[in-house]
């Protein structure tokens, strides 16, 4: 592990410092806060862009819980902002929005539908479609949980690989599956060219945008042993595809000051820390940024703005160990608990005696 000084920052600032990014991808674990990061992330980034777009591609919205504002698929300006849009993508593709003129019978719809994730693939290639036509200065994804958005990562060489099997029927059974070939074009935009080559060129000027200098990607974690383990695959796995990622945020930390006093906080506490030892041992060259556990959500607009600074600024606890305040404060509570423990005995001994 790096020394102390050599650590990055512990902030999302390189994020707004890094003026090439377009796309900035927030991914986790289900339910570490995924939704409330990307949301203020983009309320940071709205500040130093010209326009900023957040999409939830997630299949359970909760963009419009936490500005508190109805969203759709369509680009809406959130309230309070003049450059910050949000919308929320539907992750289905219905029916009639795929099949050919004439629709398709049972057996074209099971070839076509015998490609592992093609449902995914094609709503995944609809959004890319659709994103890539919008003039925005960054967007931002709200993904879903860690292993949806890993099949959608992986959806390219899926596609290949189910392209592939579809071509070679294609010459043995060509007048069969004429409706589902239709199908496959007609998601890549090609009209008139049929060919492998075609299909296969615009598979692959679908992955470039997103591959390079232009993304990023942002884990959101908990400390806790399983949300270190997803985090773990997650970053295995955006490496394996060359996607960059040098950010985690350690969400719903228990900090140790005059609001931590019960035993059980305190054992969180101690577990937690044994987690967070390990996030800054296996990603000692990551911007690592912790944000508190608060005792209510973090909703509507001024909320997320407020807690926003804790994405620049790393938290620190209201009081240090070792001061006079900190001691003073510590004695008083112990002198509380102590005459409240004495008015407990008495009234025990009152009831005792009357036994």
């Amino acid at each position: 592990m790096a020394d102390s000084h050599e650590l990055p920052e512990a902030t999302v600032q390189n994020i707004l410092d890094q003026e090439s990014l377009k796309w900035v991808f927030v991914g986790g674990k289900g339910g570490v806060g995924k939704t409330t990061c990307s949301s203020i992330l983009s309320i940071l980034l709205a500040r130093v862009r010209s326009s900023v777009l957040i999409i939830s591609t997630d299949p359970a919205h909760n963009l419009s819980d936490a500005f508190q504002q109805r969203f759709t698929k369509t680009p809406t300006l959130v309230d309070g902002f003049n450059n910050l849009y949000a919308m929320e993508v539907d992750p289905t593709v219905e029916n009639e929005d795929v099949n050919g003129p004439e629709g398709m019978d049972g057996l074209f719809s099971d070839l076509a539908n015998s490609i592992p994730g093609i449902d995914e693939a094609m709503s995944f290639a609809e959004m890319l479609k659709l994103v890539q036509t919008m003039d925005y200065s960054c967007i931002v994804f709200d993904t879903a949980p860690t292993g949806h958005t890993l099949r959608l990562l992986q959806f390219p060489s899926t596609l290949e690989k189910g392209l592939a099997k579809m071509m070679s029927l294609k010459s043995k059974f060509a007048h069969k599956i004429w409706n589902s070939w239709w199908q496959m074009t007609r998601m890549f935009g090609i009209d008139d060219e049929f060919g492998e080559d075609a299909i296969l060129g615009r598979l692959e000027g679908m992955k470039v945008p997103f591959w390079q200098d232009l993304t990023t990607f942002v884990c959101v974690c908990i400390p806790e042993f399983l949300s270190l383990y997803e985090t773990e695959r997650l970053v295995q796995e955006l490496t394996k595809f060359e996607i960059d990622t040098h950010n985690i945020i350690i969400n719903q930390v228990l900090f140790d000051d005059e609001d931590v006093q019960s035993k059980l906080l305190k054992a969180r506490m101690r577990m937690q820390q044994k987690y967070i030892d390990q996030f800054y041992m296996l990603y000692d060259d990551f911007n690592i940024t912790k944000l508190p556990l608060l005792p209510q959500e973090v909703t509507r607009v001024e909320a997320l703005q407020a807690f926003s600074h804790h994405f620049l600024s790393p938290y620190q606890p209201s009081c240090k160990r070792g001061t006079v305040e900190e001691l003073e404060r510590r004695i008083s509570m112990l002198k509380q608990q102590l005459s409240e423990a004495e008015s407990e005995l008495e009234k025990l001994r009152k009831g005792g005696d009357k036994a």
